[in-house]
């Protein structure tokens, strides 16, 4: 498959479409993602079907962690007050939001047909991962990463520009991480207010807010 309209990316400014440097890597060959090349061979960039997804999935790293925030309304009494984690402003500030058309087929490993070559594939190799099996709920877990980063490795080799997966953080969601040499057109970016709508609702899904 591939995406029917324009993908997005929130980058830093001033090229959002910027491929990280192979000496900012880590020492397991990878960038720390979810379907990064673990023998560094590709780089990994990683885009959005929808302006919402690119502000979910970078925000998420600012989220107070669920049973912190449990302990912490605790303490302000039993009104469910969930307490917001906070934004800096100079986060904002050093990102764009990329636009670009992809090419090429992308594979969608939650597919029934991905998920039954993966097994087999991988069957050898599941106490590897600590798995039982392979199917859609594992592939979409985010650890362990290894296990993606093999998954990735499959689909590159298979000929693939990338892969097509839905955002852990809601199905509605349409993400794709698309590999080196990257197969993309790239348009004219969009610069992020902070009242943008999208960006504004990825906050309060995450309850989250900007520091004052």
């Amino acid at each position: 498959m591939k995406p029917s309209g324009v993908i997005y990316r929130l980058g830093r400014v001033p090229d959002p479409w910027a491929v990280p440097d192979w000496a900012s890597a880590g020492p397991d060959g990878t960038f720390g993602n979810r379907f990064d090349d673990p023998d560094a061979t590709y780089r990994v960039l990683y885009a959005s079907s929808q302006r919402l997804g690119c502000f979910l999935e970078t925000l998420a790293r600012f989220r107070i962690d669920a049973r912190l925030a449990t302990e912490l309304a605790a303490i302000d009494g039993e009104d469910d007050h969930f307490p917001l984690g906070e934004v800096p402003v100079e986060w904002l500030q050093k990102r764009i939001l990329g636009v670009a058309t992809a090419d090429g087929e992308y594979a969608d490993i939650c597919s029934s047909e991905w998920i039954s070559r993966l097994r087999k594939s991988l069957a050898a190799h599941f106490s590897r991962f600590g798995v039982e099996d392979i199917d859609a709920s594992v592939l979409q877990k985010t650890a362990p990463r290894t296990l993606t980063q093999f998954v990735s490795r499959i689909v590159f080799y298979a000929g693939f520009a990338g892969i097509y997966y839905l955002s852990k953080y809601g199905h509605d969601i349409e993400n794709w991480a698309l590999f080196e040499p990257f197969q993309i057109h790239v348009m004219d970016p969009e610069s992020v207010p902070v009242d943008d709508p999208d960006l504004q609702l990825a906050l309060r899904l995450h309850s989250l807010k900007f520091r004052e």
